[in-house]
């Protein structure tokens, strides 16, 4: 692929990091601090029709997540299916259609009806497509898709030689959506955190120090202006 510089980015993927600082530093709980990452998610998406970007993917909650207390977890839940609810309306008003990543059937009944409402409700939109990143891991979504393969080829649905990287993301979770073209990550931790680590392989950088919930429109669009002045090569020259 040749080298491209100048190009206007089409997909960001964003790791949402920083809503329990955020709540320590303000002095409050921890769910509070993921309401105000919530409601920055609608801030955001309510404000990008100038930005030039077509898709955005927002790593909600990972396959790691349920680790946590059952306390939070249990909160987050909640908090997910009144987001849904409540912001179905606004995603309809700006022509936002709804995706989800992730092994989704895992999900908490509740949360997952409501996201299986609101992805068939916005499917007639076209302007911008939103990926909620859910119960999501990418070793998961490699390892699925490698079982798929597998299954098919004993099915006689595919040789062993046409096998290649091609194929395989064909059997990832949304083939049909393209690579994410930068990552942010806020809060200033440096890490993949196990985010879309097949997609992500010629994906730039961006780290922020700023706190999910305090994450600005202008801030992301100051981020794309920088993307458009790097040098993307894909392991050329």
């Amino acid at each position: 692929m040749a080298a491209e510089k100048g190009k206007p980015a089409v997909h960001a993927a964003i790791i949402l990091d920083g809503n329990g600082r955020w709540a320590e530093k303000h002095g409050v709980e921890r769910k509070e601090g993921h309401h105000a990452g919530a409601d920055n998610v609608e801030r955001l998406i309510s404000n990008l029709r100038d930005t030039g970007l077509k898709y955005m993917t927002l790593y909600a909650f990972s396959t790691e997540n349920w680790k946590r207390s059952k306390e939070e977890v249990s909160a987050l839940m909640t908090l997910l299916t009144m987001f849904l609810h409540e912001k179905c309306g606004e995603m309809m008003k700006n022509k936002v259609r709804l995706l989800a990543t992730g092994r989704i059937d895992g999900l908490p009944e509740e949360p997952r009806k409501a996201l299986q409402e609101v992805i068939e409700k916005t499917s007639v939109n076209t302007d911008f497509t939103l990926i909620l990143a859910l119960n999501y891991g990418g070793r998961c979504e490699i390892a699925d898709a490698a079982k798929q393969i597998a299954a098919d080829a004993v099915a006689g649905k595919i040789k062993q030689e046409e096998i290649d990287e091609t194929l395989f993301s064909k059997y990832l979770y949304h083939p049909e959506i393209p690579d994410p073209d930068l990552i942010i990550r806020t809060s200033g931790e440096c890490r993949l955190s196990n985010f879309l680590l097949w997609e992500l392989s010629y994906a730039e950088f961006f780290v922020t120090p700023t706190l999910w919930p305090d994450f600005t429109i202008e801030e992301l669009k100051d981020i794309l202006d920088q993307f458009k002045n790097r040098e993307r090569r894909f392991g050329g020259r």
